[in-house]
C-alpha cells in the first residue's frame, strides 16, 4: 500500500495531519457501506475528513471525497440532517498526530516517522488523555548496522 494522505485535525485553530481514519469506525459499527471510492493510490478510502477538537470532544467538521454519481460530498452525505458538524460518538481509539520534520519515510500507509508524535486518547468521542513522544531516526537511517540474530542475516549466504 502506498503512503496515505492523512486526515486533517484542528486543535485550537491549528491544522495538523492525522494518521487515523475515525470515519472508518462509523462504517464498521453502523453497517453503512462507504459510498466513496479511491481515485489515487495515496487515498484508497476515497475521502478526506477534517476533524476538530472542541473542548474535550472530537467532531467531524468537513468531508471531501469521490462518489460514483459525482455529486458534491459533505458531512450530510453520510449523516443526513447534520450539514455542519457531528460529534464523533462512535470513535474510541488513539489519534496519532505527527509533528515536526519527517525523520523516516516509508511508502506504506501511515508508517512515516516525524520528530514528535502527539497521541490523543478518545473514548466514545471524548478525549481522555494526551501524550507526546519524541522520536529519533531509525538506526538504518544513521548508517548503523542493526544487530541481526545469527542465521537471519541474508548476507551470510545461508
Amino acid at each position: 500500500m502506498t503512503a496515505q494522505v492523512g486526515e486533517t485535525l484542528l486543535i485550537e485553530g491549528e491544522k495538523h495531519e492525522m494518521f487515523n481514519e475515525p470515519l472508518r469506525f462509523w462504517f464498521a459499527l453502523s453497517g453503512v457501506r462507504s459510498p466513496f471510492f479511491g481515485v489515487s493510490s495515496a487515498c484508497w478510502r476515497g475521502y478526506v475528513g477534517t476533524w476538530e477538537i472542541a473542548g474535550d470532544r472530537l467532531y467531524l467538521v468537513e468531508l471531501r471525497g469521490n462518489v460514483p454519481d459525482q455529486k458534491p460530498v459533505s458531512i450530510e452525505t453520510i449523516f443526513p440532517g447534520w450539514p455542519d458538524r457531528i460529534f464523533a460518538h462512535w470513535y474510541t481509539g488513539t489519534l496519532r498526530i505527527p509533528r515536526g520534520d519527517m525523520l523516516h519515510f516509508v511508502n506504506h500507509g501511515y508508517a512515516r516517522l516525524h520528530e514528535e508524535t502527539l497521541f490523543i486518547d478518545v473514548e466514545r468521542g471524548v478525549l481522555t488523555g494526551r501524550r507526546r513522544v519524541k522520536n529519533s531516526k531509525p538506526a538504518e537511517d544513521q548508517g548503523e548496522r542493526l544487530d541481526v540474530p545469527a542465521g537471519l542475516d541474508n548476507r551470510s549466504g545461508a
